[in-house]
């Protein structure tokens, strides 16, 4: 049992030594310091996770940041990849999609994009209550795995270039809004004609 530990030590060490890290060991630390969260549904497990990640990472999360993380639709499916044994047992592949966006100054969105994870396991038909409890820690793997995703994601952005995609967002509204201003003058300065006038009987 010792000379096992201090094989696996070793192999963590040397690992690292070579720069290798393991899943959900790695530096998180964005470049972004604020950013607010939210999600249909508020007090779901994946904005939960994504709150405390980013807390830990070393974000500061609160209602007013400069930019938004939102959390637009979360779906879960699943689907029989084959059958085992007579129809006794089964394997199915579980899929979590997430679509999310951010948004800037004046609820403009910046950016939007989705992330998908899968997960296959067997569901033996012979032990219900095992294979319940599999599929829960399943899911409960992918949400992990979505958020170290979505983390990813985020370390790749800069105040930056969130900066720069809020004055795309401005320029995009702004010449939105003057077309639609142009449109509505144009409209108001054309003579309206006059109603045919139907000569009486």
């Amino acid at each position: 049992m010792i000379k096992r530990n201090l094989l696996v030590m070793g192999l963590a060490v040397l690992l690292s030594a070579c720069g290798f890290q393991l899943r959900g060991t790695g530096n998180t630390e964005l470049a972004i310091k604020e950013l607010d969260l939210s999600a249909r549904n508020a007090y779901g497990d994946t904005v939960v996770l994504m709150r405390q990640t980013l807390e830990n990472g070393g974000v500061k999360v609160y209602t007013g940041a400069p930019f938004k993380l939102v959390f637009t639709n979360e779906q879960e499916s699943q689907r029989t990849l084959s059958y085992i044994g007579g129809a006794q047992s089964a394997e199915y592949e579980l899929t979590n999609e997430l679509t999310y966006e951010i948004v800037g100054h004046n609820n403009q969105s910046l950016l939007d994009d989705k992330l998908q994870v899968h997960k296959v396991f067997l569901h033996d038909g012979n032990n219900l209550a095992g294979s319940d409890q599999e599929a829960i820690e399943a899911r409960k793997d992918m949400r992990r795995e979505l958020v170290q995703r979505m983390m990813l994601r985020l370390q790749q952005l800069t105040p930056a270039q969130l900066d720069q995609l809020q004055q795309t967002a401005d320029a995009r509204a702004k010449a939105e809004a003057d077309a639609l201003e142009a449109a509505r003058k144009a409209e108001a300065n054309t003579p309206r004609q006059s109603p045919m006038q139907v000569p009486a009987e």
